[in-house]
């Protein structure tokens, strides 16, 4: 903008380049536009720097949740929002009572235990996504994926601070346990998971296995171990019939028709 004497600088240039000194982005870009419309409608002065700090504030938020998304690593961006609550066997109020997130601020943890197909692993990722939404930190692992990070710290002997750090976690997600043979590494990883997090933050499992079936899995010391931590303080959903995804594809609607 043109100075408004000589060649000093004008306030609101001033302002300008505070606020990139004080790294202000989101009050910097909207600062010019508030102030034209400060003048036009003759705020009270506090009224412009209120929606300029409302500003700073909300697009801070923003650029947390985004980060937090990324380093979540959730699969496939299965929402809520694409959720049907009326296609899920579990009840409506269950389902709405996981969804408040009332359970991960109370450090409790969550097994979804079914058949295939019948919507674990969509619901512990909206879950994830939900968390995420309201400035919580998540982390999506796989059981192997578990198993790859003990291999990867043993080289150095730090596993357990590797997975102590997983404890400033809001609420870490497993999915798909029992659905392949788990190695010895990832029992391990799952089991230094919910041992790090014990009483402290939360765990959620998607299982095609009840808890009480997991030494069919791994060494039964180490399963005993890890049940017992991880259902201390846990809800048990069960899901039931068939496939939703089976029922899709026979009904034509897992793809889009053919072009002739």
């Amino acid at each position: 903008m043109n100075a408004g004497r000589g060649t000093e600088p004008d306030a609101l240039g001033e302002v300008v380049s505070l606020c990139r000194r004080l790294r202000l982005k989101y009050f910097r870009e909207q600062a010019e536009d508030v102030v034209l419309t400060a003048r036009a409608q003759r705020w009270d002065p506090a009224e412009a720097m209120r929606v300029l700090l409302a500003a700073e504030a909300e697009g801070r938020d923003r650029s947390t949740t985004e980060l937090h998304r990324r380093r979540a690593h959730l699969p496939s961006g299965k929402t809520f929002e694409v959720w049907s609550e009326v296609r899920s066997s579990i009840p409506a109020k269950t389902q709405r009572a996981l969804a408040s997130l009332e359970w991960v601020a109370r450090a409790e943890n969550l097994v979804v235990a079914g058949p295939s197909g019948t919507g674990k692993s969509h619901l512990l990722e909206a879950l994830g996504h939900a968390a995420v939404e309201r400035q919580m930190t998540v982390v999506w692992f796989s059981v192997e994926d578990l198993g790859a990070m003990v291999r990867r710290h043993r080289v150095d002997d730090t596993v357990s601070k590797a997975f102590a750090q997983l404890a400033a976690t809001s609420l870490v997600l497993v999915d798909d346990i029992g659905l392949l043979p788990i190695s010895a590494d990832a029992a391990e990883g799952l089991y230094r998971l919910v041992d790090a997090m014990y009483e402290r933050r939360s765990v959620a499992l998607s299982s095609n296995l009840h808890p009480s079936g997991f030494d069919q899995l791994m060494d039964k010391t180490i399963a005993s171990a890890l049940v017992d931590r991880l259902m201390h303080h846990a809800h048990v959903i069960l899901t039931e019939g068939e496939s939703v995804r089976l029922a899709d594809a026979t009904s034509g609607k897992g793809v889009r028709p053919l072009v002739d």
